[in-house]
């Protein structure tokens, strides 16, 4: 088998760029499809599509940083307000935000965790291709990705998680780079 060295190339250039450095422009209706297209070719155990998509743009990504600033209020009503108004500015920076929301299916022969991991999966396929059409990308969760009061507002149905917020849009200054472990250390062999 021959390597593709342009997409390994591509693989090992991924990078997270922090949500704070993106901004205008995001993708277009077309390169959104094109994202997601990428996104929903992992693996899927059965065939569940145990996963959807919700767009959060415009004005809406300010409606949802208010949401998140006045539940944190409710949360901890002594919480600084310096940590409430980082809760109101959280969907602010990059243009588009979409939440990667998990559907599972109970009792169903895929066990759920295999569920979860393929929307996991989608999570960093997204990465992936936003990165690849030339746009900066973040995967956060945050403390309102686990509220049951802003996970109502968002509309999640009892068998649904939200996986992650993908925050995307053109990076401002270049994608910080992190020491990474290295694999050999990761690597063990397995004797029986």
């Amino acid at each position: 088998m021959t390597a593709n060295h342009d997409d390994l190339a591509a693989l090992n250039r991924r990078r997270s760029t922090p949500s704070r450095q993106l901004g205008e422009p995001g993708p277009d209706e077309a390169q959104l499809e094109t994202i997601l297209a990428a996104a929903v070719r992992v693996p899927d155990h059965g065939k569940l599509a145990p996963w959807r998509f919700l767009r959060v743009r415009g004005d809406t990504r300010l409606q949802l940083g208010e949401l998140l600033a006045a539940r944190a209020r409710e949360r901890d009503p002594q919480a600084p307000e310096a940590a409430v108004e980082k809760d109101r500015r959280r969907f602010s920076f990059a243009p588009l935000i979409v939440a990667v929301i998990a559907r599972l299916t109970p009792g169903h022969k895929v066990p759920e965790i295999e569920q979860l991991l393929s929307g996991g999966a989608v999570c960093f396929a997204m990465l992936q291709a936003a990165q690849a059409q030339g746009f900066g990308a973040q995967w956060l969760t945050g403390w309102a990705a686990y509220d049951p009061v802003v996970l109502a507002r968002l509309g999640l149905a009892e068998n649904e998680r939200l996986l992650g917020f993908m925050h995307i849009g053109t990076s401002n200054e270049p994608a910080p780079e992190r020491d990474r472990p290295d694999p050999r250390d990761l690597l063990s062999d397995l004797s029986l």
